[in-house]
C-alpha cells in the first residue's frame, strides 16, 4: 500500500494546484448562493419609474377603486405610484376585439408594460387575462392580482349587502407554522424551505463535487494515457495500487473541498443564526456522503479507464451526471412523504442511496434498522464498485483504440 499511497500523494498536489479545481472550489459556493439569494433580490428590488399597465373594463366599475388599491400598495422611493393604470376605452359596444388590437399595438410599441381584460362577468368568473411581452414577470402579475383579487371580493361584498372589511378580516390568510415533532417529543421549527434547503444544498454539494472531481479523475486517466505516462507509472507500481491511489487521492481532494464549503456554511449559520440541520443528523450526512463519494468515485474509474478520447470522456461522464440528476429530480416527492414505500425502496438503490437518506434524515428520522441496512448497503457497494473498477482499470488503462462494448467490459469483470 506503500505505493498507492505515495499515487495518492502525487495525485492530491497535482489536482489541488489546478486552475479548474482552484476555481470550483470557490465558484461552486458562489453560483450556489447566487442561485439561491440573486433572484429574491431581484425580485425584491424596487422600481424606478412607474410602470403604465392597460386595463380594457368592459363594466366599467373597476379602473378607480384598482387604481386607487395599487396607488395605496405600491410606491416608488420618491414617493411615486409605482404602477398607473392607463384606460383602453372600447369604442364601440361589443367591439372587445378592437380594443385588444390597440392595446397589443401599445405593447409591442412598448407604450404599456402590459393590460388587464376584466369582462363584463368578472363577478362571476374569477379568470382575468393579462396580455404582456414578458409574461413572466412574476412581480408584477402577483401585484396586480392581489390587488384584483380584493377590489373584485369588495364588490362582491357590497352587491350582497356585506361589510367588505368584515369580510376581508374573515377571509384574512393564515401564516401556517410547521413545528417538527422528534420520536422523542422534542419540537423544533421546520418550515418547507428549511428541510428542501438542507437537502437540495447536501445534494448540489454531492453533485458539484461528483461531477468536478469525476471529470478530474477521467481526464486526468485519458491525458495519462495519450503522454503514456501511465505506461511508466504501471511499471513502477501494480495497477491495484495505482488504482487505489487515484481513489484515495480523489477522495482526499473531494474531502478537502467538502470540508472548504462546510466551513463557509458553519461561520454562515454562527453570523445567521441559523441551525440548518441537528448534530447527530450532521454526522450521519457525513457517513453518507463519504460513502456515497467513494462508491462514484469507484464508479469514474471503471467508466474512464477504458476511454482514449477526449468525445469520449465527454459521453461518458454525461451520462454519470444524468445518473446523479435523478435524485434532485425526486426530492420534492421524497420531502412530501420521506417514510412512503417508494421513498424506502429508492433508499436501497445504491446509486441513489446517499442521496435519498440525505433528503429523509432533516425532515424525519429513519429507523435504526433502516440506516444501519443502508450504510450497509453502500459499504458493500462501494467495495464491489472498487472491486469492478479494479478489474477493468487492470486490463483496459493500457488499450488503446476502440472502446470496449458492455458486453465485453462483462466479460472482463467475469473473467479471474
Amino acid at each position: 500500500m506503500k505505493k498507492a499511497f505515495a499515487v495518492a500523494k502525487w495525485e492530491y498536489i497535482e489536482k489541488i494546484k489546478s486552475k479548474s479545481f482552484l476555481i470550483s472550489l470557490f465558484l461552486t459556493p458562489l453560483i450556489m448562493l447566487g442561485a439561491g439569494i440573486v433572484p429574491s433580490l431581484l425580485m425584491s428590488r424596487p422600481d424606478t419609474e412607474s410602470v403604465v399597465i392597460g386595463i380594457i373594463d368592459e363594466t366599467g366599475n373597476f379602473e378607480v377603486p384598482l387604481t386607487k388599491t395599487l396607488e395605496s400598495r405600491y410606491k416608488l422611493p420618491n414617493g411615486q405610484p409605482n404602477y398607473l393604470l392607463h384606460q383602453i376605452p372600447i369604442t364601440s359596444v361589443g367591439d372587445l376585439e378592437d380594443a385588444k388590437r390597440r392595446a397589443d399595438k401599445m405593447v409591442i410599441d412598448e407604450m404599456i408594460e402590459g393590460y388587464l381584460i376584466l369582462k363584463k362577468n368578472i363577478l362571476t368568473d374569477s379568470v382575468v387575462d393579462y396580455r404582456s411581452k414578458n409574461a413572466g414577470n412574476i412581480k408584477v402579475t402577483s401585484r396586480l392580482e392581489r390587488a384584483l383579487k380584493d377590489v373584485v371580493m369588495e364588490k362582491k361584498a357590497t352587491e350582497r349587502g356585506l361589510n367588505p372589511s368584515i369580510v376581508k378580516e374573515i377571509t384574512a390568510t393564515i401564516d401556517l407554522k410547521s413545528i417538527k415533532l422528534t420520536k422523542s417529543g422534542k419540537e423544533e421549527e421546520g418550515g418547507f424551505e428549511k428541510i428542501f434547503m438542507s437537502s437540495y444544498i447536501f445534494m448540489m454539494m454531492m453533485f458539484f463535487l461528483i461531477m468536478t472531481s469525476g471529470q478530474l479523475l477521467v481526464r486526468s486517466m485519458l491525458e495519462e494515457k495519450s503522454n503514456r505516462v501511465v505506461e511508466v507509472l504501471m511499471s513502477s507500481s501494480p495497477a491495484n495500487h495505482l488504482m487505489a491511489g487515484k481513489i484515495l487521492g480523489l477522495s482526499a481532494l473531494g474531502l478537502t473541498q467538502i470540508g472548504f464549503w462546510a466551513l463557509i456554511g458553519i461561520i454562515a449559520s454562527l453570523k445567521f443564526s441559523v441551525t440548518m440541520i441537528p448534530l447527530a443528523g450532521a454526522a450521519l450526512l457525513l457517513v453518507y456522503f463519504i460513502l456515497g463519494y467513494i462508491f462514484y468515485a469507484a464508479i469514474f474509474v471503471a467508466a474512464g479507464a477504458p476511454l482514449s478520447t477526449e468525445q469520449e470522456a465527454q459521453q461518458v461522464t454525461g451520462y454519470l451526471v444524468i445518473v446523479l440528476i435523478i435524485p434532485i429530480m425526486l426530492a420534492i416527492m421524497i420531502i412530501q412523504n420521506p417514510e412512503s414505500t417508494l421513498s424506502k425502496i429508492l433508499s436501497y438503490i445504491p446509486f441513489l442511496t446517499a442521496s435519498m437518506m440525505a433528503v429523509r434524515i432533516p425532515i424525519q428520522m429513519p429507523s435504526t434498522l433502516e440506516i444501519i441496512s443502508t450504510v450497509t448497503l453502500l459499504v458493500v457497494s462501494s467495495v464491489a464498485a472498487i472491486w469492478v473498477a479494479g478489474k477493468i482499470f487492470r486490463t483496459t488503462i493500457l488499450s488503446y483504440g476502440k472502446r470496449p462494448s458492455i458486453k465485453e467490459l462483462w466479460l472482463l469483470v467475469k473473467s479471474k
